[in-house]
């Protein structure tokens, strides 16, 4: 499967009339296909199948170096993947990409590719921590997205709880950023978090909930009794 193949499958499921709305949607500026998510996950899921790891790797690069919306919503989902052996050129393609960002889309779906690599090897989270100091926004507020898998357990280990709390510590640094983008990616921890373990939601609203914006204290705060 080369690159020139793989766009070309992409691009020949596209739609130009739904490209044009996904630019003005979107809003950064680059080339839109109009190719629905559904296509992009079977051709991701077919091509996982059939490449190496390394070769997924390269594609997934050739993929992000197009600049094409799809192109890079693709590279991601060819990484998304809980067993990736061995994976530290999947991890270091996807922290490559995160100064890139600039758009909530490829972002989230790059850092859902990410969570499966923080959760082969929680080690990476030094890494990541790096990011909360970072000027571009979509960087800091990365650190949020891709550590989302924490907010979930049902049966967190002492492991699990101390990394729930060191990201909490990221939030905290963030909740006198009043960019709406960090601001809402602060509620979105929380309000996961609420759902498993509302006494550490709570702790951190009646401690710093008071410097949130309206919007994101009732959203972080929206499913605790």
């Amino acid at each position: 499967m080369t690159p020139e193949d793989a766009l070309a499958q992409i691009e020949a499921a596209g739609d130009p009339a739904r490209a044009e709305g996904m630019a003005a949607y979107h809003k950064a500026p680059r080339r839109y296909l109009g190719t629905p998510n559904p296509v992009l996950n079977d051709l991701a899921t077919g091509w996982r199948r059939t490449l190496s790891v390394g070769d997924r790797v390269a594609l997934a690069d050739a993929l992000w170096r197009t600049d094409i919306h799809e192109a890079r919503i693709t590279a991601a989902k060819l990484l998304t993947q809980a067993r990736l052996r061995p994976d530290d050129a999947a991890w270091a393609l996807i922290a490559s990409w995160v100064p890139e960002f600039d758009a909530w889309a490829i972002a989230d779906h790059a850092c859902m590719a990410g969570q499966r690599r923080l959760l082969a090897d929680p080690a990476r989270l030094d890494a990541v921590e790096t990011w909360t100091r970072s000027d571009h926004m979509w960087t800091r507020r990365a650190a949020l997205v891709i550590t989302l898998p924490w907010t979930k357990q049902n049966n967190p280990t002492k492991a699990d709880l101390a990394i729930r709390d060191r990201v909490l510590g990221w939030a905290a640094g963030y909740v006198d950023d009043r960019d709406w983008f960090i601001q809402k990616a602060v509620a979105w921890w929380l309000r996961d978090l609420s759902k498993h373990d509302p006494a550490r939601t709570r702790s951190f609203l009646d401690t710093h909930g008071d410097r949130l914006k309206a919007f994101a204290r009732k959203e972080a705060g929206k499913y605790l009794p």
